[in-house]
């Protein structure tokens, strides 16, 4: 399926992106808005194990207000500062 999590994920490090794990010391209380927050210069994907949302220069881009969910990977663009 071309929306599998391998199928887009190979489309983004063939694309110049890196992918990172966030560390799981407290994994229901860092959210997509707390990741948005804290990377307020960027582009971003993150992953929550079945859904994806963008982060650029600290706004998150969705369908629909995931500002809740739980991310547990994150791809980050080589070219920011940032990464």
């Amino acid at each position: 399926m071309p929306s599998s999590n391998s199928v887009w994920s190979a489309y983004l490090k063939h694309h110049g992106f890196i992918k990172n794990l966030i560390p799981n010391s407290c994994p229901d209380c860092y959210t997509v808005r707390d990741f948005a927050n804290d990377n307020p210069i960027g582009t971003f994907i993150l992953g929550t194990g079945e859904h994806a949302v963008a982060v650029i220069d600290g706004n998150y881009y969705d369908s629909w207000d995931s500002g809740r969910e739980v991310p547990i990977y994150y791809f980050s663009y080589k070219g920011d500062k940032n990464v």
